[in-house]
């Protein structure tokens, strides 16, 4: 009989172990998650600095260069496609059309050099630049957050945990445009 007890104290020790490291493990797991959602938060005010000094951008770039209205058009979607996002994956998206736009439009100002040494436009320009610093920051510090979170579910006992408690990976990474990875051809007047 003494025996049987100690063996059942020893089970109901074991158990509570077990389940108490399940419960600590549910908890970094939703820790880590609302991480994830507040590092995303800090990316979306960025995002929506960015996204409020474009139209003084545009309207700036309009003055004197109205006949590029296709790249002007393109920035304004793309704009509004960021405003309309909800998810994170739907806001990487749609911030990846607003680069690419921008990109577009900063090409455009290349060949207006009077619109380069415009004062208003030089500021506007420096802000933007700014920002940009300030997301990419912000993106890094978010995709490091869901890459912790993701290696923390799919790390064993971990992923026990997440199964049980519908934990599952989360693939809204921001990442590079394929182009950005090769450097441009420049063309020094050589032949």
């Amino acid at each position: 009989m003494k025996i049987a007890l100690i063996v059942v104290g020893v089970l109901v020790a074991i158990g509570l172990f077990f389940g108490m490291q399940v419960l600590g493990t549910r908890n970094e797991l939703v820790t880590q998650k609302n991480t994830i959602e507040g590092a995303f938060a800090q990316v979306d005010v960025a995002l929506q600095r960015r996204a409020d000094l474009i139209p003084n951008l545009v309207e700036t770039v309009k003055g004197f260069a109205s006949q590029e209205k296709d790249v002007i058009a393109s920035v304004a979607n793309a704009r509004a496609a960021l405003g309309g996002a909800r998810s994170p994956a739907e806001k990487i998206a749609a911030n990846g059309q607003l680069d690419s736009a921008l990109s577009r439009l900063l090409v455009v100002v290349e060949a207006y050099p009077q619109l380069k040494s415009d004062a208003s436009f030089m500021r506007l320009q420096d802000e933007l630049a700014g920002t940009e610093n300030r997301i990419a920051v912000e993106r890094r510090k978010y995709n490091e957050t869901v890459q912790k979170y993701n290696t923390t579910i799919e790390l064993f006992p971990n992923n026990i945990a997440a199964s049980l408690f519908g934990f599952q990976r989360n693939d809204a990474y921001f990442k590079t445009d394929p182009g950005a990875r090769t450097a441009p051809k420049v063309n020094f007047g050589i032949k």
